[in-house]
């Protein structure tokens, strides 16, 4: 009977060591005799006793891999330090278990080859620029290379770019020249713009000042005007009242020389004299000679 008990508590001893809890996000690889078995996912599982054993526990979680700085060469022959960082992902516990020895390590080397291939067919200024570029093609040549293995790729990110110390003093002080040619030329198309200003403001008051002579010019001539014939019409109106009242030639000469001589004000150098009074004047003389020599 002690026997059976003692049977019985070894038993029990013995599932209680081979049973296990597979946690979300992990997978076990199971193997027989050596052999690759299977692989269990989440849940509760049990060991052959004797028989099975776990080869591998795997994370099935988005993995981060930062790797120190490594020395590449340009294609112009520039030596620089670059460290990069490999967020991966296992997708195949079985290959990962079986298909390369150090996965991680494997990783490492692969990615710090790949870099130094592409940086290699680059220069200084273009691998600057072309970061995204650069991860680009590491992800996607890595990600092929990894299938194997049962990882995937999900993203390269180069964290750090560290050209030579006498690279970053000469870019240092080409963009410090740089930064002053664009100064340079702000400040003189500020001042341009400026000058421009200036110069259609004094264009705009001197068409505004040259618009308000020539305004007043004419407002001028036109009460000149204005008051010459007021002036004429007056006299006029004075020699037909007149010659209604019955006056005689010599009194119209008389009126209408004084309306010129009101008319130009004595500020005219030169009189033009109407044809009518021309004709009246010579005849007035005319008729004076006549009467002199009469008597």
């Amino acid at each position: 009977m002690i026997f059976i008990f003692l049977l019985m508590f070894i038993f029990i001893v013995l599932i209680a060591l081979h049973v296990r809890i597979v946690a979300q996000s992990q997978a076990f690889v199971i193997e027989r005799l050596g052999a690759y078995l299977t692989t269990w996912d989440v849940g509760l599982n049990v060991l052959v006793p004797f028989l099975d054993r776990i080869a591998k526990k795997v994370s099935l979680k988005e993995q981060v891999l930062d790797f120190p700085p490594q020395p590449v060469i340009t294609k112009d022959n520039v030596t620089m330090q670059i460290d990069s960082v490999v967020y991966f992902q296992i997708t195949d516990p079985k290959l990962y278990t079986y298909g390369v020895e150090k996965p991680l390590s494997a990783i490492e080397n692969l990615t710090a080859t790949t870099l130094r291939n592409i940086i290699g067919e680059l220069e200084l200024d273009h691998t600057l620029t072309s970061r995204d570029t650069i991860n680009t093609k590491m992800r996607a040549i890595l990600d092929e290379a990894t299938d194997p293995w049962g990882i995937k790729i999900n993203r390269v990110e180069l964290k750090n770019i560290i050209p030579p110390a006498e690279i970053q003093d000469a870019m240092e002080k080409q963009m410090k020249a740089e930064r002053e040619r664009r100064e340079a030329i702000l400040r003189a198309e500020g001042q341009k713009k400026s000058s421009i200003l200036v110069a259609e403001g004094a264009k705009e008051s001197a068409i505004l000042q040259a618009e308000a002579k020539k305004e007043a010019q004419i407002r001028e001539a036109e009460g000149r005007a204005e008051a010459i014939l007021k002036v004429q019409k007056a006299q006029a109106e004075g020699i037909k009242l007149l010659k209604e009242a019955g006056a005689d030639k010599a009194v119209l000469v008389l009126k209408g020389m004084e309306a010129i001589a009101k008319v130009a004000d004595g500020k005219a150098t030169k009189i033009i004299i109407p044809s009518e009074l021309q004709n009246i004047v010579t005849f007035s003389e005319v008729f004076n000679e006549s009467k002199n020599k009469a008597e």
